[in-house]
């Protein structure tokens, strides 16, 4: 147990033991490591930090109070709705990441079919496809809402087909991704509209990750599939700023088609001894450094600097892509569009999670998927200056795994696969469950803290099922 020191150290102290702390963190200004970090570049950096700073102590809860962040909401809520072809009705709000965005767009679809069916305790389904981000099943399990899969076809897109024979009396809600996290493919947005029009549903989009890049690559005339309120059945999206629109950590949009819908999703108190309360999402405290940082971001870039980023990723995402498809063993999941995009291996020769083990050997933090066994890429400026090197290593690590067959069997590589075929998911789920809790009790032995940044915490979860299934 650790105590609150008597004595405050130093600043220069305290600075010392948080700069000591990251070294072991990956190393994202290197353009090692494939998710998580969205860099512009140092100068905007350095702008982002000064707007977030300037607003670090005020409080988006209470906008009569800081009419400032009001404006800055509002400003951010109408750019969005712009870049994202909404109109004069469309509306929206400001939250803390996509999961939020995502969560508050199912509660909202739930209250709104309990309002109009007059049943406060109706259990509502909503159809998503098996790409569609854990967010839905977060949502699912927290709001009481039961999300029935629709599966992806060959090229990673949902089934339109498999949507509509699931669309029941009690479906409220159907879900597109642009693009999924998975593969980086975008669902068909306007078939989902068309059954969502027919059945008298409504349609969220999930654009957290597409959001603020697919508009751009239009612009500059790539084929992007529409999926923004062009598409009149669609009636809500949600898009991440702190993605690929740049801004500091804690920033989406969840934008509605009008406030018909989205009123729903607002929270009124009125009894509180407190006083009336109000929140346009889940949380009270919002901080205000966010929603100044992510004003600040749009106003500092504008629509040249963003339209000349996505023309630079588009080309380090052409360069990946050719060097990978150069590799024989190697091809690239279904049919991407953007920034986002998985390669697999096309042989049983090459166990692409022996691959990873290789690359990640030679310094890279590499992300595995699973459905297929797959390598995830999400690009971002920095990897421009790496793109030889890394395809380099990836031809270097695909030799070894052809050349020795039992590097398969070694390392991680059995974990993965493991994960990915064994039976037991709740084995897996409930060893999960349980890394969870160790890390946040703080106090397990077999945990290391330092490493929870990786994905070889399931190391712990296989070794359990090692130990089980070589009973049976």
């Amino acid at each position: 147990m650790i105590s609150i020191p008597e004595e405050g150290k130093s600043k220069e102290e305290v600075l010392k033991e948080l700069e000591l702390a990251r070294q072991n963190d990956a190393r994202w200004e290197d353009g090692r490591i494939f998710s998580l970090v969205f860099h512009f570049s140092e100068e905007h950096s350095k702008l982002v930090k000064d707007a977030y700073s300037m607003y670090i102590h005020e409080n988006g809860l209470n906008p009569m109070a800081f009419h400032s962040l009001r404006k800055f909401e509002s400003e951010v809520v109408q750019m969005t709705a712009s870049l994202l072809n909404g109109d004069s009705n469309t509306v929206g709000c400001m939250t803390s990441g996509g999961t939020e965005s995502i969560l508050l767009a199912m509660k909202t679809y739930r209250d709104k079919a309990r309002k109009e069916r007059g049943d406060r305790y109706f259990v509502p389904e909503v159809i998503i496809p098996d790409s569609a981000h854990v967010a839905f099943l977060k949502a699912g399990e927290y709001f009481d809402i039961k999300m029935i899969h629709a599966p992806v076809d060959k090229t990673g897109k949902v089934d339109v087909s498999a949507v509509e024979r699931r669309i029941t009396p009690n479906t409220v809600a159907l879900v597109g991704s642009a693009p999924n996290y998975p593969y980086g493919t975008i669902d068909p947005i306007s078939e989902l509209s068309d059954l969502a029009i027919e059945y008298n549903l409504n349609l969220h989009v999930d654009a957290c990750v597409g959001g603020f890049i697919l508009p751009w690559l239009e612009k500059l005339g790539e084929d992007i599939t529409p999926f923004d309120f062009r598409i009149p059945g669609v009636t809500s999206i949600s898009a991440d700023l702190h993605k690929y629109g740049y801004s500091a950590k804690g920033a989406s949009v969840i934008l509605y088609r009008s406030m018909d819908i989205m009123k729903y999703q607002l929270f009124v108190s009125v009894n509180f001894p407190g006083g009336i309360v109000m929140t346009p999402g889940l949380t009270g405290t919002r901080p205000g450094g966010a929603i100044a940082s992510a004003w600040a971001t749009l106003m500092s870039l504008g629509q040249n600097k963003y339209i000349e980023n996505a023309k630079n990723l588009a080309e380090i995402v052409r360069k990946f892509k050719e060097g990978i498809q150069t590799i024989p063993e190697l091809e690239i999941v279904g049919e991407p569009q953007g920034p986002l995009f998985a390669y697999c291996s096309k042989t049983p020769k090459v166990n692409i999670y022996a691959v990873a083990d290789i690359l990640e050997s030679k310094g890279w933090h590499i992300d595995r998927q699973q459905k297929p066994a797959s390598i995830h890429f999400m690009i971002n400026p920095l990897h421009g200056k790496i793109v030889d090197e890394y395809l380099n290593d990836l031809r270097d690590a695909v030799e070894k795994v052809k050349e020795n067959p039992d590097l398969a069997k070694q390392a991680t590589a059995p974990v993965y696969g493991m994960l990915a075929n064994v039976p037991l998911r709740g084995m897996v789920e409930s060893e999960v469950r349980k890394i969870v809790e160790d890390i946040y009790k703080g106090t397990s032995p077999e945990i290391n803290l330092e490493e929870q940044n990786t994905p070889d915490n399931v190391l712990t979860i296989i070794k359990k099922l090692f130990s089980y299934l070589s009973n049976k």
